[in-house]
């Protein structure tokens, strides 16, 4: 999988889970205290996560990083 194809596939996987946890943007954001631009722009891909949003995301969203990752990277190699 390219690289490009692995971040379409994180911010496709982070947005399944916002949904999946029946969370809007705007009640992700409030979590995270940012605006829901901010959400918007990491679903769209105008906006990268470093590893520590990463990690603050995965917090708002319930779940946990390390099992979310291995998740992850057993469908992105």
């Amino acid at each position: 999988m390219l690289e490009q194809q692995k971040y379409e596939f994180l911010r496709s996987e982070l947005k399944k889970t916002r949904l999946a946890g029946k969370l809007l943007q705007q009640d992700l954001a409030e979590k995270l205290k940012k605006p829901q631009s901010f959400v918007s722009k990491v679903e769209s891909g105008e906006r990268t996560l470093d590893v520590l949003e990463f990690l603050s995301y995965c917090k708002a969203l319930g779940v946990e990083p390390i099992k979310w990752l291995k998740k992850f990277t057993d469908k992105a190699q």
